[in-house]
């Protein structure tokens, strides 16, 4: 299996600026300050029509965890199925119980509506809350999950990488192990070269000011100092940085 970096990007400007820079397939969201939502339906649109990305949109209705209601769920069976007709090529997603186990009957529901289209599954970092990550994996492996998105259950995938190491060697087989979180053009190859791996997940983020985000006694900014009036997009430079660190060996 050759290399694969996946962008994650929060807009069809991100989407556009990952295609220019030479990436293959994106995680397509809007709202990555909350960790990724679900994108708007145009985003899909315009990029599958005027790029040839392999798109894995994100199907997440609100930010914090991933133990939804059954209204959040109805949302999440109609965002999945709308994005599957309007071509998408995957539905990245996530669901746990409240006690931190995978939600199986959610998880099936949604694998089922991905599969109807001939889509890619990917569970994604939502595994990293799971109670036992073996478990789980072997439960995502039964129910037919493609692609797993993990961090190893750290805040950086870097920290992770003896988890992601030992589920490479366990189910590498059986499942794609998908790294994210924190991997840069610095380290990519090295967390391929020590996990197994073959497929890395990374933002390439920089900003852009807004001068409007601040104004008199009223903020919108997200990002703490110094990026209050700032704004983050895909960087092509830090894609083609990655890109051409892992051609390299």
């Amino acid at each position: 299996m050759e290399k694969i970096v996946e962008i994650c990007c929060g807009s069809y400007e991100d989407a556009w600026n990952a295609f220019q820079a030479g990436a293959k397939r994106i995680e397509l969201n809007s709202a990555l300050h909350l960790g990724g939502l679900t994108p708007s339906l145009a985003t899909l649109i315009l990029t599958k029509q005027n790029t040839n990305l392999k798109v894995i949109t994100m199907i997440r209705p609100r930010g914090a965890g991933f133990c939804y209601t059954e209204k959040e769920f109805e949302i999440m069976k109609a965002d999945a199925e709308i994005m599957m007709k309007n071509h998408a090529d995957g539905i990245a997603f996530g669901c746990l119980d409240k006690d931190g186990y995978i939600h199986i009957s959610q998880t099936k529901q949604m694998i089922d509506i991905v599969k109807k289209y001939g889509g890619e599954v990917v569970f994604h970092r939502a595994f990293d809350c799971v109670k036992d990550p073996f478990q789980s994996i072997e439960q995502l492996i039964q129910l037919g999950v493609d692609r797993v998105l993990t961090s190893g259950l750290e805040d950086k995938a870097i920290q992770g990488k003896d988890v992601i190491k030992r589920l490479q060697e366990k189910y590498g087989k059986e499942i794609e192990i998908l790294a994210g979180s924190g991997i840069n053009a610095s380290n990519a190859q090295d967390i391929l070269d020590y996990t197994g791996i073959k497929q890395v997940h990374s933002s390439c983020k920089d900003w852009v000011q807004d001068p409007t985000t601040v104004c008199h006694h009223v903020s919108y900014s997200y990002a703490s100092k110094p990026h209050e009036s700032d704004y983050d997009i895909v960087s092509k430079i830090l894609v083609q940085q990655i890109l051409n660190a892992l051609k390299k060996k």
